[in-house]
């Protein structure tokens, strides 16, 4: 294990993440609009991506920095049960995204929809419903935002820089990144991650590719590695004294890993940030075909994880600048053990990068989310377009300010621990969002009462799990009530949900309750690019959807 600076894999860091910024901030040039000074073209990139941008761009949204660091980490600490069930996960992400996401496209294109909490509110005329998908999705990514400078942290800390030192010193290049990520996302708005997406991918696919076909010539081949990673998932750990993880999953954890794989899959697509990449595309076909073309990154996804069982049988030590073991900085620390220093450097940039773009896809959602659900719903109604893009455009550097506070001063583990908790919570809005795509069946309190019991029980149930390193929120499986098989929480809570929203809704039909009003008509879930009833001059498609349903009335 090296230590000390690592001069040249900073320096080509550096490098790589100036050329980066400069990117950012000339894509206010990329596809320059009339004016930057509405939602559409600040939050949604003008709607106008086609299918290779949506492409990098959705894979730059789904595929963190912290995928990159936490999946491999997964492997290499727990196994195959918390670490592979990403790769399945990722395969099953992407039918559900063909199934149902062309729908919301149309129907929020014909509306002008910019959230989920949007659709919600036009769909059953509930600000009550609405505020708790807005709030849901608002809460579960700024922890997913925090956890992207927890990746650039640990790149910095194994290229031998921060870790130690006063408050200034210790955390400068952090500081740093945030205030060039926070100007560029603010002048540019969605423009930017697009185009730095392309860089990024093009680093990693080059850095993974390498590393598989590389290392294990290293390390004496697959069939040692995976002999490795065998030995060590079966030895007992110390604290527990339980085998240390699973090399491949027992029928014991079958539910557990196909839990993890669907419930994830299903929730990653109701993140806001999710959606607000998916609406900046120009046609609802350009989300089907990124549907069948996004599997490509499910492959990198598998070589990435594998790294972690290479770094067993490399004998990486994590060892951070405290002096103590992390396995978060397991492949920053394989690569510079393995590589020479400027190959580290660019994989460094490579994940360093990949920060940047989800961070602020992430970081834009969130403040659509507070500007069109919270600011102009419940505070100032009256709030013109301008005035929603500046409101936007602050809200985004408060979002990433909250973000940079919540890693500086807590506890990394916090940060973790939230996102787990993100995990869960976000599922629940499944009903509301993806249930009513369809069908108006559910009544708008039962959707309501489902979300708030699911939203209990999940948080509930994480907080009795414990782990070896924390007594609460230690993971996300829980014994499943009166089963008693492992599974994941939050498909749990999902099932709990569903089954009040059905039983409230029988409840609330029988004694009448109004089931208040749906602004959409179903030629909406159709509408496609160019469709004449989109009124775009207008800054919204409502006026021409309610010109269409006054005059087939």
């Amino acid at each position: 294990m090296k230590t000390g600076v690592n001069v040249v894999a900073l320096t080509v860091l550096i490098v790589l993440f100036v050329i980066v910024a400069v990117m950012g901030f000339y894509a206010s040039r990329w596809r320059r609009p009339t004016s930057m000074e509405s939602l559409d073209e600040w939050g949604l990139g003008g709607r106008s991506f086609g299918t290779w941008v949506t492409w990098f761009l959705l894979g730059g949204d789904l595929y963190t920095a912290y995928t990159f660091i936490a999946v491999p980490a997964a492997m290499f600490s727990a196994g195959a049960v918390s670490g592979f069930f990403a790769v399945p996960y990722t395969i099953v992400l992407y039918p559900i995204i063909f199934v149902f996401m062309a729908r919301l496209w149309s129907v929020s294109h014909r509306h002008g929809y910019v959230t989920p909490a949007d659709f919600v509110s036009g769909r059953h005329g509930s600000r009550a419903l609405s505020l708790a998908v807005a709030v849901t999705g608002f809460v579960a990514t700024m922890p997913y935002i925090a956890l992207q400078l927890v990746g650039i942290q640990a790149v910095l800390e194994v290229s031998g820089v921060g870790g130690t030192g006063n408050l200034v010193a210790r955390d400068l290049p952090i500081f740093i990144a945030f205030l060039v990520l926070a100007l560029y996302t603010y002048t540019s708005g969605l423009r930017a991650p697009a185009i730095i997406a392309f860089v990024k991918d093009i680093l990693i696919y080059i850095v993974i590719i390498v590393a598989v076909i590389y290392l294990p010539s290293k390390v004496g081949g697959w069939s040692h590695i995976f002999d490795a990673a065998q030995q060590k998932m079966a030895t007992p750990s110390k604290a527990t004294g339980k085998p240390t993880g699973s090399f491949i999953p027992t029928s014991a954890q079958f539910w557990s890993y196909a839990s993890l794989a669907l419930g994830s899959a299903m929730a990653l697509f109701m993140y806001p940030h999710s959606i607000t990449a998916t609406l900046s595309s120009k046609s609802r076909n350009t989300i089907r075909r990124n549907a069948a073309i996004l599997p490509a990154y499910s492959f990198v996804l598998g070589l990435l994880a594998l790294l972690g069982w290479v770094a067993i049988a490399a004998g990486t030590k994590p060892i951070g600048l405290d002096g103590k073991p992390n396995a978060q900085l397991v492949i920053p620390q394989l690569f510079e053990d393995m590589f020479p220093a400027w190959f580290a450097g660019v994989a460094f940039a490579a994940v360093a990068i990949g920060a940047l773009v989800p961070a602020a896809i992430m970081s834009i959602a969130a403040a659509n989310t507070f500007t069109r659900n919270i600011y102009k719903e419940w505070i100032n109604p009256s709030a013109t377009v301008k005035e929603e893009a500046r409101v936007s455009k602050l809200a985004s550097l408060g979002v990433k300010a909250f973000a940079l506070v919540f890693v500086l001063l807590l506890d990394k583990q916090n940060a973790i621990n939230f996102q787990l908790l993100g995990g869960i919570w976000i599922l629940q809005t499944f009903p509301a969002i993806v249930f009513s795509l369809y069908t108006r069946w559910f009544h708008r309190y039962a959707l309501l009462t489902g979300w708030a019991i699911g939203m209990v029980y999940g948080t509930v149930k994480a907080y009795g799990v414990s782990s070896a390193t924390t007594a609460h929120f230690g993971g996300s499986l829980a014994a499943v009530d009166g089963w008693g098989q492992l599974g994941y929480i939050a498909v749990t809570a999902f099932a709990l949900n569903v089954v009040v929203a059905v039983v409230v809704t029988l409840v609330l039909r029988a004694t009448g309750a109004s089931a208040g009003t749906d602004e959409t008509i179903p030629a909406d879930y159709f509408a496609d690019e160019g469709d004449p009833r989109v009124d775009k001059t207008a800054g919204s498609g409502a006026a021409a959807g309610s010109t269409e349903r006054a005059a087939r009335t």
